[in-house]
């Protein structure tokens, strides 16, 4: 992708969000730290672009030019994260052939940091999902999955920390509920909790015991459902949580320009991201500390 045509494709989807009651006019460059967070979500094992002749989506997508912008983004600053939402299998008869192994190598190629995981990446059982973490060398979140009697089990944390330039992240891992979803002979033993309650205490264990400056939930749960609004979605998690700053969505492919600025239950700003599906958008949103760690963000979709 050429220089200019990212600029403008960056500034022609941006959203400003002040977290925490801090304006973004309120900082002096020498006083703020800048993180960085790349996701994705639902890729669904599209590796290669869609074709000049596809109706829908020309052109666009593929795991190199993703790899492409995100090397550009590191460059531009260090301190970033490349998260994804899940859904990472079924799709392609890439997954049909490789069965994940090149999806999870291709991640671990571009350095991924964390993902969490979806109900298609059930679809060859949870033994076939064992099978592939060897190729993935990045780790995997989910605190509502209870793997215990699995083969899973000690292979997924509830949650991950990061330290970059001083900030601490730490991000947590939802997925939706598996029945009516994924036959239960594919997902055995693993046990649903309710994300909301799970949200609210993974919230306050990394904002309260583990000290985070910045709490992401990688969330697999759905970004909202019009004919059922009191069904758990990121936006409901919103509302009934206090101490997230950023919720990446997925499951529901639902594309978004620009974050969502929702409220928390204490009435405070937290942003909801969702990037469609396919590989085709890159999500970024940029988070600004000032020194008393306050912080401000800002949100874009970059076309793949």
């Amino acid at each position: 992708m050429k220089r200019r045509q990212f600029i403008q494709q960056t500034m022609a989807t941006t959203a400003l969000a002040s977290i925490g009651g801090l304006g973004l006019q309120s900082f002096s460059n020498s006083a703020t730290k800048k993180i960085t967070i790349l996701h994705t979500n639902d890729v669904h094992s599209h590796i290669d672009p869609f074709g000049p002749e596809d109706g829908k989506n020309p052109n666009k997508g593929g795991v190199a030019r993703r790899a492409a912008i995100v090397e550009s983004i590191r460059q531009e600053n260090p301190n970033t994260l490349l998260l994804d939402a899940g859904d990472i299998f079924q799709g392609t008869p890439y997954f049909n052939y490789y069965g994940g192994e090149l999806e999870f190598k291709l991640m671990s190629m571009l350095k991924y940091d964390v993902a969490t995981i979806g109900n298609h990446d059930f679809d060859n059982g949870i033994d076939g999902l064992y099978k592939q973490i060897p190729h993935a060398k990045f780790d995997f979140v989910s605190a509502n999955y209870d793997f215990t009697n699995t083969v899973m089990d000690t292979h997924v944390k509830p949650y991950k920390t990061f330290i970059k330039n001083g900030i601490k992240i730490g991000v947590f891992g939802l997925g939706v509920q598996l029945e009516g979803l994924v036959t239960k002979k594919l997902y055995k033993e693993t046990k649903y909790l309710d994300p909301i309650t799970i949200a609210q205490d993974m919230s306050h264990k990394l904002k309260i015991e583990e000290k985070c400056d910045l709490v992401i939930c990688l969330s697999h749960v759905g970004y909202h459902y019009k004919k059922n609004p009191d069904k758990v979605s990121d936006l409901n998690i919103a509302k009934a949580t206090q101490d997230i700053d950023l919720i990446i969505g997925g499951h529901t492919h639902t594309f978004l320009a620009h974050p969502t600025i929702a409220k928390n239950a204490k009435g405070q700003n937290l942003l909801v991201n969702q990037v469609g599906c396919y590989g085709l958008y890159l999500g970024r949103v940029d988070f600004y500390f000032n020194n008393d760690k306050t912080k401000t963000a800002k949100g874009t979709s970059i076309l793949v």
